[in-house]
């Protein structure tokens, strides 16, 4: 399966889930990320998975991401990279290990085209 594959597969699953469909950038979101911009917002999305998805063992797993207060946030929730269970879940990575560099880059990457999806959906350029 190419990566286009997946993508497609997975976020027209994510679109069939009703709490999953449910996020979306609001106004003050879409403003956020225009004024930092799509490189700021994605060194943002490594941090927070680096720090809060990447670790073996997370004390507060199923609570570490807020669903609200940053665009990364909310994009988390709506790709199911908010925890490891749902990452287990959704992208089929294993929990109980690290994260690698490879697996970080891609919760990164699914991330990021959510929220460009976004972003064109509601007509915004960056």
């Amino acid at each position: 399966m190419t990566k286009e594959e997946w993508y497609t597969q997975l976020f027209e699953h994510l679109g069939n889930s009703k709490f999953r469909s449910s996020f979306h950038l609001k106004q003050k979101d879409i403003d956020y990320i225009k004024e930092k911009g799509l490189k700021t917002i994605r060194e943002h999305a490594m941090d927070f998975i680096a720090k809060r998805e990447a670790p073996a063992v997370i004390p507060n797993d199923g609570k570490q991401t807020p669903t609200k207060g940053h665009p990364v946030f909310i994009a988390q929730h709506a790709t199911a990279t908010c925890c490891r269970e749902c990452i287990r879940k959704w992208h089929k990575i294993q929990p109980g290990r690290d994260l690698s560099q490879i697996q970080q880059e891609y919760l990164v990457d699914v991330i990021m085209t959510w929220i460009q999806q976004e972003l064109d959906s509601y007509g915004v350029e960056e």
